[in-house]
């Protein structure tokens, strides 16, 4: 513990000597390195040496920040000027402006959508005022390839006082008062899972990371590892002191390389600090940790499934008991415990589990990260307590649907989630109010769907996803997924009929209680949430055989409207089956048996006259 202090005070001593006056936060995430972030670091970079400014003004690659939407940003500390929507030809006026003049570039600062007020600073943004940052706690602020950065704050200091002052029964019994529950999706208490490992006994255990992370427009555990890698480092160092394991592995899946470069750099850097390896801090106690490439199959996100990939062999889930806490890894006791989990850990420790438990909800303690994605004017990364509403977190940190349309729904949890309508927008958001709604909190994916969406479309989408990611191992989710999403195809077809719902719904119920693993226990939800909360949506395409949303091609068709038609042949000319007919001047007809509602003619005519009915 005294080594660990001292190299701490080192580097704040370091700091505090330092020349920089300013530094310049770019946001490194993948999404904003798709943006050209990654350039405009370099022109940056540029406009200093340009300007003789490098020994004081540093640039400094970061994490993620969570405002997607308005990316690539630039932060300047220490006045905590927010930039957004930075391009690399942006930097000249920055570094003139701002850096040497201490002019704010006011065309860079967000703009209230309301007030049209310019707002420099983040922390009066509403899509961060409603925030609590505590797994996304460093991410946007240090240089995640940077250990020491790391240290400064509070890094590693939780390891160093369980190692120094804690015995393995006492750190567990902090992470039981905690509430910390599993944040992949299950909701399991963490201080008894790491409990029940750490009470069956062996000669080796070990600690895994789930950081597969496969549910479509999730990137929650992506932006930890790319933001904040240290993180999850020291926590499994701590989980693996706690349940007797010398070794840790990283399950993340090969389609993540930014989040890969980083936690190898990351693991490399804590062996370097003695963080990892040999008799950490002097303790007498072993921790290394080891990746493990995923290929990037949803159904590896379930625990056994996940260890058997890790082992060599087909990723499929197990029935349970033996649970991995008792024959996991290689047939050892294995802790399994996701990416979000173990980033709130180390805060834990150092700021007390009474502190943590007094965030969130009574069963539900702390914070929750989603990945706010969809119909949404402020898409990207948050993290609100526990008890949040829906509609706080759509309209207030989402600024509300995307060019003034209607709400419709949000879908929470993945594609085993549920879609929840308006009535539920004042649902306080946790693991138990999620399920009573008929939906689940899952890994932290929510989209937000408008009047412009079909419910029996979204549907068929995630069933979709389900029938080609199932390992095929059990027949309720192998072939009964099957039977549904061919259900569902009949129905946006035109062909469905009464009797299909209700063959969707038993079918549902049958596949729920007799699937093997998670995935295929939770795969209805999608079909069960849409008929319970839109099933007006669902009569409307068996009995009328139409699609409300104009979203099922085989449910429209295209017609024109004689007033409004004045012939010019646009439509005529670029309709791919010469379905539409006319002279010039004159209105034209579309025979419906030659249309193939490809919407072409809808989009070329210039004066409205194509009508969707």
């Amino acid at each position: 513990m005294a080594s660990f202090q001292l190299i701490t005070r080192q580097f704040k001593k370091r700091f505090s000597m330092a020349q920089i006056k300013m530094h310049l936060l770019v946001c490194g995430g993948t999404g904003c390195r798709a943006s050209e972030s990654r350039r405009l670091v370099d022109e940056l970079n540029s406009q200093l040496k340009i300007n003789n400014l490098e020994e004081e003004v540093k640039v400094i690659i970061t994490g993620c920040f969570g405002f997607c939407e308005k990316g690539p940003i630039v932060k300047v500390i220490p006045d905590n000027t927010f930039y957004t929507k930075v391009k690399p030809e942006d930097a000249e006026e920055i570094i003139k402006e701002h850096v040497i003049k201490g002019r704010k570039v006011t065309r860079l600062l967000y703009e209230n959508p309301e007030t049209k007020e310019h707002i420099s600073d983040s922390k009066h943004m509403g899509f961060y005022q409603k925030q609590v940052r505590i797994a996304l706690r460093n991410c946007g602020f240090i240089d995640p390839e940077n250990i020491e950065e790391y240290i400064i704050r509070d890094g590693y200091a939780a390891l160093g006082k369980v190692l120094g002052e804690m015995t393995p029964a006492a750190a567990i019994e902090v992470m039981e008062k905690s509430g910390l529950r599993g944040r992949g999706g299950a909701g399991f208490p963490t201080g008894l899972k790491w409990k029940i490992a750490a009470g069956n006994k062996a000669d080796q255990k070990y600690v895994v990371c789930n950081a597969d992370e496969g549910d479509p427009g999730a990137f929650m555990d992506r932006s930890i590892l790319e933001g904040d890698p240290h993180s999850i480092i020291e926590a499994m160092a701590i989980c693996g002191y706690c349940i007797g394991a010398t070794k840790g592995l990283v399950y993340i899946r090969a389609e993540y390389p930014l989040a890969i470069k980083r936690l190898e750099i990351a693991i490399s850097q804590a062996r370097e600090y003695g963080l990892l390896g040999k008799d950490i801090l002097g303790s007498g106690f072993d921790f290394d940790i080891n990746l493990r490439f995923g290929a990037g199959a949803f159904v590896c996100g379930e625990e056994t499934a996940l260890i058997h990939s890790m082992e060599g062999k087909r990723g499929e889930p197990t029935v349970k008991p033996p649970f991995p806490a008792q024959s996991g890894y290689l047939g050892k006791p294995t802790n399994v415990n996701n990416v979000e989990t173990f980033a709130n850990v180390p805060v834990i420790y150092i700021k007390g589990p009474e502190w943590f438990s007094s965030i969130g909800t009574a069963k539900s303690k702390g914070t929750k990260v989603f990945a706010l994605a969809g119909k949404i004017n402020n898409v990207g990364l948050i993290e609100v307590p526990m008890g949040t509403t829906l509609r706080e977190v759509v309209y207030e940190i989402g600024g509300g649907i995307k060019d003034g349309k209607k709400f419709k729904a949000v879908q929470s949890g993945g594609p085993s989630g549920g879609c929840l309508s308006e009535k539920d927008l004042d649902t306080p958001i946790d693991y138990d109010n999620l399920i009573a709604a008929g939906s689940m909190m899952g890994s932290g994916g929510m989209i937000v769907l408008d009047e412009d969406d079909c419910m029996v479309s979204v549907a068929k989408f995630y069933l979709d996803f389900i029938v080609e990611e199932s390992c095929g191992k059990c027949a309720p989710c192998r072939v009964g997924n099957k039977r549904m999403h061919e259900t569902l195809e009949k129905i946006c077809n035109g062909k469905g009929t009464i009797e299909d719902l209700d063959y969707l719904k038993n079918l549902s119920h049958v596949i729920k209680d007799t699937a093997l693993c998670g995935l295929g226990q939770t795969s209805p939800n999608p079909v069960l949430s849409t008929i319970d909360h839109f099933y007006d949506e669902y009569l409307a395409h068996v009995v009328d055989k139409k699609c409300p949303a104009g979203r099922c091609k085989s449910l429209k068709s295209y017609v024109i409207n004689a007033e409004k038609c004045v012939g010019c042949t646009l439509c005529a000319k670029n309709c791919p089956t010469s379905a539409i007919t006319g002279e010039k001047r004159v209105p034209h007809l579309i025979d419906q048996s030659k249309c193939i509602k490809c919407g072409t003619c809808y989009e070329k005519c210039k004066f409205g006259a194509i009508e969707i009915q």
